[in-house]
């Protein structure tokens, strides 16, 4: 093991592979809390980082999005195309997102402000989003027990089943949660695309005739679907590692272990 070199401000000395890397924290701070992470095994940290950044990507490409349909109208009384546009975003309850014209433009003599899109997909995203960040926050926490509190782990055998049972249930979680933000997000795309025209019904008056526009393209919500099956894959493998941690691996090995003071570093979330 290296020496320990203590600063009065956060020091992060990071060295994969080896066991020469010391975190020590001024008494100002955390009050002399001692983190030593050459004491754990370095894909502790792939298996914790890694799901942070897939997470990240998770929630953030699903509840950032903007978009909006277009449509072209034309009747009689227009000598020209004229373009009325719905805007939707998260959490997509696209049964209040009304059509707008150009402020001071009577397309066609019809109010399509009362007129909106169909569908309400909010709890399929807000529950993806939602969990995406709670396993944000739980990794982050994990985090700072693994590095800052390894002994307390070390020498508990209750907290690796608890990590295990914890890991079991965000890995099906991401599988339920991603698989229904898919499925809404067929159905987002089918209610903004061009099958939104039969469902005006000014669109199917005689005097009045529309065509479909354009709509925003969804490549970022088709990212936050493949992070999200991305995650489960990551969960579900990282409950290997956790579980060798517990004493339902080896109890036999975990117990001398245990009495010995040298049980192994976690090696996963």
């Amino acid at each position: 093991m290296s020496s320990v070199t203590q600063f009065h401000m956060v020091v992060a000395l990071w060295e994969y592979g080896s066991d020469a890397a010391i975190f020590s924290v001024s008494p100002q701070f955390l009050g002399f809390i001692h983190i030593d992470v050459g004491s754990c095994s370095s894909y502790i940290f792939i298996a914790i980082k890694l799901p942070i950044i897939a997470s990240i990507f998770a929630f953030a490409t699903c509840g950032g999005f903007n978009g909006k349909t277009e449509i072209q109208v034309s009747c009689p009384k227009v000598t020209e195309n004229k373009t009325i546009t719905a805007a939707f975003g998260y959490p997509f309850r696209l049964n209040e997102a009304s059509f707008q014209t150009h402020p001071y433009v009577n397309v066609c003599d019809v109010n399509w402000k009362s007129y909106v899109l169909i569908g309400d997909y909010s709890s399929s995203a807000q529950f993806y989003v939602t969990f995406a960040v709670f396993v944000f926050l739980y990794c982050i926490a994990a985090l700072l027990l693994y590095v800052g509190y390894t002994s307390l782990y070390r020498d508990s055998q209750k907290l690796p089943m608890i990590d295990f049972v914890v890991t079991l249930v965000a890995a099906f979680l991401w599988l339920v949660s991603t698989s229904a933000w898919a499925k809404a997000l067929t159905d987002i795309k089918v209610a903004t695309g061009q099958g939104i025209v039969k469902e005006l019904e000014p669109c199917n008056h005689q005097d009045v005739v529309c065509y479909f526009g354009s709509v925003t393209s969804m490549g970022s919500l088709n990212v936050s679907v493949i992070f999200g099956f991305l995650n489960m894959i990551l969960w579900g493998g990282n409950a290997w590692f956790v579980y060798k941690e517990t004493s339902l691996h080896s109890p036999s090995n975990t117990s001398a272990s245990h009495s010995q003071g040298g049980i192994p570093p976690p090696s996963g979330i």
